[in-house]
């Protein structure tokens, strides 16, 4: 039972983590990074797109203090992209994924928080604006924030996350069950196991 509920565990975090994880984060192929804040400062980002890159997943990373991004329970950035005068994408972003934060180096305190501004299904060809501002969090001190573009993604499945979060319940509530009434299942130690003591005398028996 403990070997199954290991494997039910195990293909429940596949299936709820790491599948969502590398779908966004894999899948397709890269169009580009863009750096679209330093030094204090917010710029605008024109990347030109093609009908062949759609659907195009929307990623940006943030790299900043991590105690003050981990807490934060309000909108970090705000993002939208738009061309010829039309809003294609608009999206707040906050960062408090699970999987955050990635190291920068072990020297410095700064980290770096991905999230997923969305995806833009379908593309019309010609040059996109992409805006990234400010949102209503207060106190993020903000080294860099980086623009991601990658192409010919594939969609999470909804129903996975769930799955994949049920599976992992089953099996960690499988192997805790088995830890605890595993203990009182021990065999009885067979007496004939040990070698008998000695009689008398260093350690042996005299007749």
């Amino acid at each position: 039972m403990r070997f199954l509920s290991v494997l039910v565990l195990i293909a429940g975090a596949a299936i709820g983590v790491f599948y969502p994880w590398a779908v966004s984060n894999f899948s397709g192929h890269a169009i580009g990074t863009w750096r679209v804040y330093e030094g204090g400062r917010f710029r605008p980002a024109t990347v030109r797109l093609a009908a062949r890159d759609a659907p195009v997943r929307v990623l940006v990373d943030l790299t900043a203090r991590a105690e003050r991004v981990a807490s934060q329970q309000h909108t970090v950035l705000t993002l939208t992209a738009a061309s010829g005068g039309r809003t294609a994408l608009a999206s707040t972003l906050s960062f408090n994924h699970p999987d955050n934060p990635r190291q920068v180096s072990p020297q410095l305190p700064d980290r770096i928080f991905r999230d997923e501004a969305g995806v833009i299904e379908t593309v019309t060809p010609g040059a996109y604006v992409f805006t990234v501002g400010p949102g209503d969090a207060d106190g993020i001190d903000m080294r860099a924030v980086d623009l991601i573009l990658r192409a010919g993604t594939g969609s999470v499945d909804e129903r996975a996350q769930p799955a994949g979060y049920t599976l992992m319940g089953v099996g960690l509530a499988g192997l805790v069950l088995s830890l605890v009434f595993g203990r009182g299942n021990k065999p009885p130690q067979n007496p004939n196991s040990q070698p008998p003591p000695p009689r008398w005398g260093r350690g042996g028996s005299q007749r």
